[in-house]
């Protein structure tokens, strides 16, 4: 069993801190790894409910804010959908994936998840007056 760290980065720079889940496989498919990933983002989420929700893709019905989304309804999040909502957003672009220094282009593409695995998911900001 091994920690994979994730970490959220931005074309315009920013690098939120990473954190990790331990993952028990040495090879996962990069569609599972997104689904793991977002899966324990709602699971803290819906144990404490703050008003912002911080992940890799933005709920239905909420706004974005400074640090993350706000739910218009205070409300629990379903993983599947979310899950859906990451998917989606991968294959249209929304951000892409890295691992160590590779790009990862296939969701069935397996990863080999050695000891200390940093996975960075690298949100597309668009331009301004772009």
């Amino acid at each position: 069993m091994g920690m994979v760290t994730f970490v959220d980065e931005t074309t315009s720079g920013d690098r939120g801190a990473g954190w990790g889940i331990e993952i028990a496989e040495e090879r996962l498919a990069l569609r599972e790894l997104i689904r793991r990933r977002v899966f324990q983002e709602v699971a803290e989420y819906n144990a404490r409910t703050p008003g912002v929700f911080q992940g890799l893709v933005q709920p239905e019905d909420t706004e974005r804010v400074l640090n993350g989304y706000a739910l218009r309804t205070p409300r629990r999040i379903d993983p599947e959908v979310q899950t859906e909502l990451a998917l989606k957003a991968f294959a249209g672009n929304g951000f892409l994936v890295l691992v160590g220094d590779r790009q990862v282009t296939d969701l069935d593409e397996e990863i080999e998840l050695a000891l200390g695995t940093e996975v960075t998911f690298l949100k597309l900001v668009a331009l301004v007056g772009g």
